[in-house]
């Protein structure tokens, strides 16, 4: 039996944001059809995620140099239970919107406990290694507006793959709904077309 870790970065409801709507249909699509998948769930908006900063880089810093101590900070160990469900899951799902060109500022902390060396990646004589080869990702979005590929402009799903990209993922799926706000004639048709390709996607993981 598989895992699978849910992570939900937005505190809108589906009736009013398009991307949780995305999201929601997947998950309910996909927990029907895989009734033995072992789920797990995070509500970014309800957890104590630590900031990146003195703490928890002092911490990283500490177990990479192997200079162990007894007691660990608050941030340490709130940073290592994100990394290990994270590390744990044989597939990850994350729906998130797209606010001022980027990812929520929450979800940028989430993936900031997830940079592990010896983890997530390793240091070489070559380069940076990603350590996560295995792992599957989905990435289920939505945008007002409508980007081509490789805008400068569009920093969030472009900003997730930069991120497992440098962790050695490459089996990524993704369902963007975009252009509902832009084309507001054809909201509902767009919408639609997205949560179809949603439930398509969740038959077929």
């Amino acid at each position: 039996m598989s895992t699978t870790l849910f992570v939900k970065a937005s505190d809108r409801s589906s009736r009013d944001s398009v991307s949780m709507k995305l999201y929601e249909t997947f998950r309910a699509c996909f927990t029907e059809i895989h009734p033995d998948e072992e789920v797990h769930d995070i509500d970014l908006y309800e957890q104590p995620l630590p900031y990146l900063g003195s703490q928890m880089i002092d911490g990283h810093s500490t177990k990479v140099s192997g200079d162990f101590f007894p007691s660990r900070n608050k941030s340490e160990e709130l940073s290592e239970f994100y990394l290990e469900q994270f590390i744990n899951a044989d597939r990850v799902v994350f729906g998130f919107p797209l606010w001022n060109l980027t990812i929520p500022a929450i979800l940028h902390t989430f993936m900031d406990q997830l940079h592990y060396p010896g983890k997530t990646f390793k240091y070489t004589e070559e380069g940076d290694v990603g350590l996560l080869t295995g792992k599957k990702i989905v990435l289920l979005n939505a945008r007002g507006g409508v980007y081509a590929e490789n805008d400068p402009f569009e920093m969030a799903v472009s900003f997730m793959k930069t991120q497992f990209a440098f962790f050695g993922i490459t089996d990524i799926d993704t369902v963007v709904i975009e252009g509902h706000h832009e084309f507001p004639d054809r909201s509902e048709t767009i919408i639609e077309e997205g949560l179809t390709k949603a439930r398509h996607l969740a038959s077929k993981c």
